[in-house]
């Protein structure tokens, strides 16, 4: 049995966005419902969330966005950016428990105290840019993860693998001209017209060039068409870069079952792709791998998928 490493916080409930909005506290609690009822949660380690020093977050945003989303809080504004982004006077502690959270597991793993993570946080942070808001998410997550990984405990090689429905364009700008992060990503395109970023021809630049790589998928597609193309992408291209430590950005939106894509995932693909994640990590990264939840909008199959997800990483 892998040191698995479990981060959930009722905290992270607190960040409202209304009624009928896809990104609710709902998807969090069917989450941990999932892990639960399974009987997984004596055999995982949990994680407490802490709130994140504004340094780190500082390594990925700009000073004059986080001051900016701060006293939007403060005034309790209900939206940033974009009317997608629905908040409440607490989103801006729950973003920074959501990253705090992560940093230390992040930390537990180096320090060897857990061999892998599964992080139900929310706000999701992948669409996030350096100075703004996107598609619900506030501080990019896993972005300011991988500068933590570098910066705090030496890591020279992150490698990203974003398999949210939606492109992780934040993500995926922010990295762009860096060649220690490599960024794959493989989603909808088009998908709802958003975010309308992540072609094959974007693939970083300068001394970037080659470290970003995208796999659109067209509407109507299901497992073979994914199983095949993260052979042919995913696959060779961490081969070439060998990554140290693994982050994913987990999105569950690409089920058939939900409604904010038309790709027709099984649920038994979703098993297959976090089987390979786990067997590049084992390969390349010392099994130091954490998933970090960004979409999944279908409260009743979340339970199934995420229970499924954690054992994977369990599982040696």
């Amino acid at each position: 049995m892998r040191r698995t490493g479990f981060l959930y916080d009722e905290r992270y409930l607190l960040h409202c966005t209304g009624s009928c909005h896809p990104e609710s506290p709902e998807r969090l609690k069917a989450a941990y419902q999932g892990i639960e009822d399974a009987g997984l949660l004596p055999e995982l380690t949990r994680i407490h969330a802490v709130p994140a020093q504004q340094r780190w977050i500082e390594k990925v945003h700009h000073i004059n966005y986080i001051l900016r989303f701060e006293e939007a809080c403060l005034l309790g504004m209900d939206e940033l950016d974009y009317p997608d982004n629905q908040m409440c006077r607490e989103t801006y502690d729950t973003a920074m428990l959501a990253v705090g959270g992560i940093l230390e597991t992040a930390k537990m793993i180096m320090e060897d105290k857990i061999d892998n993570a599964f992080c139900a946080v929310r706000p999701p942070g992948h669409h996030a840019e350096v100075n703004k808001a996107m598609g619900f998410c506030y501080f990019n997550n896993v972005a300011v993860t991988a500068r933590y990984l570098q910066e705090a405990w030496g890591i020279e090689r992150v490698g990203i693998v974003d398999f949210d429905v939606h492109h992780g364009n934040g993500t995926q700008h922010i990295f762009e001209y860096d060649p220690t992060v490599f960024y794959y990503s493989i989603h909808e395109h088009p998908s709802f017209a958003f975010p309308g970023t992540g072609r094959e021809f974007e693939k970083g630049a300068d001394a970037g060039q080659g470290y970003t790589l995208n796999t659109p998928v067209l509407p109507g597609q299901g497992d073979r068409e994914y199983l095949d193309l993260i052979k042919r992408d995913l696959l060779p291209a961490f081969e070439f870069f060998q990554p140290e430590f693994i982050l994913a950005s987990t999105g569950f939106d690409a089920h058939a079952e939900d409604d904010m894509s038309d790709i027709k995932l099984s649920t038994e693909m979703f098993t297959w792709i976090m089987k390979v994640l786990m067997g590049l990590a084992d390969k390349y990264a010392k099994g130091r791998i954490i998933s970090v939840l960004e979409g999944g909008y279908s409260i009743q199959r979340l339970p199934e998928l995420i229970k499924n997800h954690v054992e994977v990483m369990m599982t040696p």
